[in-house]
């Protein structure tokens, strides 16, 4: 529903600095539903700071038009990346797999139990953890974004048991069956993000949104250890885990995703980093997209004129 550009923001005495600006796409702006939920993801992210989460730094209103300015996050999302793999036939490696998903439960862990300036929880889940909102940066950094369509308890514009929030290939059962969520329901849709990495592709995929909600609920687990036999069992106990369709099978917190992933990761010594990362998409994409920029060469720059929003 939105589109996001890259820009420069330039200041005096020659300061620019590359951001990303996010607007409403022009056939929805007009809708207050979707001018709602724009302006409550602003609401929501402004106080979300968190290395594994994109940075939202204004909200304007502009030409009749509402923006966000965000955090430029220099590299590929997580379908990039896997479509990338896809292209050059080869499998990704598991534990950057495991690595992505659990900086990712790092980013959820943070974000599910943050407070108000009053110190009130708020109740936050994402509801659309996917391969599109996870970004992965040329240095190795592993970011959380796009939470257009998350709850909070102070922000619940698309009512549960209504409408089905986030992709239906993505899902937890509970979001499918149009139960009210918690934020268990993020650590579903990381497994199944985890798993198609792995497998390299989502078996969760149906022909269509219905019959991949159905195979969300009622598919039997992929047999990893047939399909991807250097996997492991502690990250294939780790995947199923995750992807218990019962709530209270799951792991019941984000940082216990986590933690049970960095004892796969970890365990016998030295694991993955950032850095490993960064290294390992410079070889991915060392035949495509360059990596350094100057900034000088950006034809482009926003002029953003602020105005008074309509009330």
């Amino acid at each position: 529903m939105g589109c996001v550009y890259e820009a420069l923001q330039e200041g005096s005495d020659g300061f620019r600095k590359r951001v990303a600006i996010k607007i409403i796409r022009q056939e929805y702006s007009k809708l207050p539903q979707f001018r709602k939920n724009f302006i409550g993801e602003a609401r929501l992210v402004a106080d979300l700071i968190h290395a594994n989460i994109v940075q939202t730094y204004h909200l304007g209103y502009s030409d009749k038009q509402y923006y966000m300015i965000m955090e430029y996050v220099h590299g590929v999302n997580l379908e990039q990346f896997m479509l990338q793999h896809r292209a050059l036939g080869r499998p990704i490696p598991c534990e950057m797999a495991a690595f992505v998903i659990s900086r990712i439960s790092r980013a959820l862990a943070y974000a599910h139990i943050h407070r108000d300036s009053d110190g009130k929880p708020l109740g936050i889940v994402h509801r659309d953890v996917s391969p599109k909102n996870i970004m992965l940066s040329y240095t190795g950094d592993v970011k959380l974004t796009d939470f257009g369509i998350a709850k909070a308890f102070n922000l619940m514009y698309s009512k549960e048991g209504e409408i089905i929030a986030g992709r239906s290939d993505y899902l937890s059962p509970e979001q499918a069956r149009l139960e009210v969520t918690d934020p268990r329901a993020d650590i579903f849709s990381c497994g199944v993000v985890m798993t198609e990495m792995l497998l390299g592709h989502n078996p969760f995929l149906g022909d269509t949104p219905e019959a991949s909600r159905d195979k969300i609920c009622t598919m039997p687990l992929p047999d990893f250890q047939k399909l991807r036999p250097d996997m492991g069992k502690p990250l294939v106990s780790v995947v199923c885990r995750a992807l218990a369709r019962e709530r209270e099978k799951r792991h019941q917190r984000a940082v216990e995703l986590m933690v049970d992933l960095e004892r796969v990761l970890y365990s016998k010594g030295y694991g993955p980093t950032n850095e490993k990362l960064a290294s390992y998409l410079r070889d991915l994409y060392k035949n495509g997209q360059a990596y350094e920029d100057n900034l000088a060469e950006l034809p482009v720059s926003f002029a953003l004129n602020p105005e008074t929003p309509p009330q």
